[in-house]
């Protein structure tokens, strides 16, 4: 198999080939043509045209790039916490080439159409992958409502609202009745709404987090707060009609109620990320406040369930949550889990995390590629679901998350048999804090290619802003 130094991986693809090709239908050899940036054939790997320009892999690895729907740029406001440029380099480096950013923690936050244009005219000229925007619920007066049929207008990809304090004064979270009186609003729209689910009348009963302890943090966060708050969510569902997604999923006792409400024919989701699927609170080291984040890392029997949870089919993707702060902010000095932002940074590892993960459990890389590439590609509305089914044709342009004629050619090159140790200061989002410090994790990114050319590296930015 030849490796990273027996392949040549050139600037822009025309046909690229290889003996393993992540496609909807399975893992197999096969020649991806790429014409516009958009992917016009797919076929063996012979079948090639004379006179093309052909890039051979071997047996490394072609798949889609990952959708990363969950991610906090930060910028504009708290460019200091991150930004898209760092942001974005980052994700190309790790295999993602799509981005939906969060409207918080920027300021201001993006719940209005003059905040909107803010963060586009931040983003502008300096992306490197592709990224759309989440909009904001904070209310449910008249003026709010306007705001979230003016944001839809202008092609925001859904809207997301907390049901407990988010952190920062400027995205107050909502009450239930507030959040379906704007979940009828956004369905009338047709738009999504997402949801921080954490009950906050539980947590203002859990004891508060203090301390260089990390059990002191994971009990002030009890899995009780994710069931009570997704059960309320599903109650919701029923009342309103309103599709709803629970983000970050990490109880996974809280699995039972997203199951339930499906079966009723619901249009709940949920999603997980690869922190989850990867660290246990046993693991975790007293002072180590890189792991805080919220809801929080749970026990070991927690990460074997949501590990069932993800090979049952019960999540519609793995997404990384990536939320960078400073060092000070993170309170690495001191190592108190009560002062420290609770924030996981990880889009350049949630690939290889997840891969490293999924291979000793006895998954593939198709199902890799379903939670990280084409799930959260058809919850944003950015993918062709039907693909893979006979008679399905061909995927809509601009469709992400397959490797599908007309989709974007948007691909990554991996050595999925590649080991790497995680070192920090290889990192490229803007501060190199990350809980896989001194991990071994398993698959390299070789390249990622954004409609056919290099996005990965000290590469001019190629990156546009999507609207849905």
């Amino acid at each position: 198999m030849p490796g990273p130094d027996r392949v040549v991986l050139p600037e822009s693809v025309e046909v690229v080939r290889s003996g393993r090709v992540v496609l909807p239908a399975g893992v197999r050899p096969a020649a991806v043509h790429v014409t516009d940036g958009r992917i016009t054939a797919v076929t063996a790997p012979t079948e090639v045209p004379a006179g093309a320009a052909v890039t051979d892999l071997g047996d490394l690895v072609l798949m889609p790039g990952v959708v990363d729907t969950h991610v906090h740029v930060n910028e504009p406001g708290r460019t200091e916490w991150e930004g898209f440029a760092t942001a974005t380099r980052a994700a190309a480096a790790g295999g993602v080439t799509t981005i939906i950013d969060m409207p918080l923690n920027s300021i201001p936050p993006t719940t209005s159409l003059a905040a909107l244009a803010a963060k586009r005219a931040a983003a502008a000229g300096r992306v490197a992958v592709d990224v759309g925007f989440w909009g904001g619920i904070i209310g449910a007066d008249a003026r709010r409502l306007a705001d979230l049929a003016a944001l839809h207008d202008a092609g925001v990809f859904g809207f997301k609202a907390f049901l407990a304090p988010s952190g920062v004064e400027e995205f107050p979270h909502v009450s239930l009745d507030a959040l379906a009186a704007a979940a009828r609003h956004t369905a009338r729209l047709g738009a999504l709404t997402v949801v921080h689910a954490e009950s906050p009348s539980v947590l203002a009963g859990a004891p508060p987090a203090a301390g260089r302890a990390f059990a002191s943090w994971l009990r002030s966060r009890p899995p009780a707060a994710e069931r009570a708050a997704v059960a309320s969510l599903a109650a919701l569902c029923a009342s309103t009609g309103a599709p709803l997604h629970v983000l970050h999923l990490a109880a996974a006792e809280a699995l039972d109620d997203v199951v339930a409400a499906r079966e009723e024919g619901l249009p709940l989701t949920a999603e997980t990320c690869p922190h989850y699927l990867t660290f246990t609170a046993e693991e975790v080291p007293d002072g180590a406040t890189v792991f805080k984040c919220a809801p929080p890392i749970r026990e070991r029997p927690n990460l074997d369930r949501l590990w069932d949870g993800l090979a049952a089919g019960l999540f519609a993707g793995v997404v990384t949550d990536h939320s960078p702060a400073t060092p000070a902010l993170k309170s690495i000095d001191t190592g108190d889990f009560g002062t420290a932002w609770g924030g996981i940074a990880s889009i350049q590892l949630g690939l290889p995390a997840v891969w490293t993960a999924a291979r000793r459990r006895g998954h593939g890389l198709a199902d890799v590629v379903e939670w990280m590439c084409s799930g959260p590609a058809d919850l944003a509305g950015l993918g062709a679901p039907g693909l893979g089914v006979p008679g399905a044709g061909a995927a809509p342009a601009g469709s992400k998350g397959r490797i599908a004629v007309g989709a974007d050619a948007d691909l990554v090159v991996l050595d999925p048999d590649l080991s790497f140790v995680v070192e920090p200061a290889l990192l490229r989002h803007r501060h190199p804090l990350t809980p896989y410090a001194g991990r071994t994790l398993d698959g390299v990114v070789l390249a990622t290619y954004l409609r056919g050319h290099r996005a990965d590296g000290d590469r001019p930015v190629r990156g546009r802003l999507l609207t849905r």
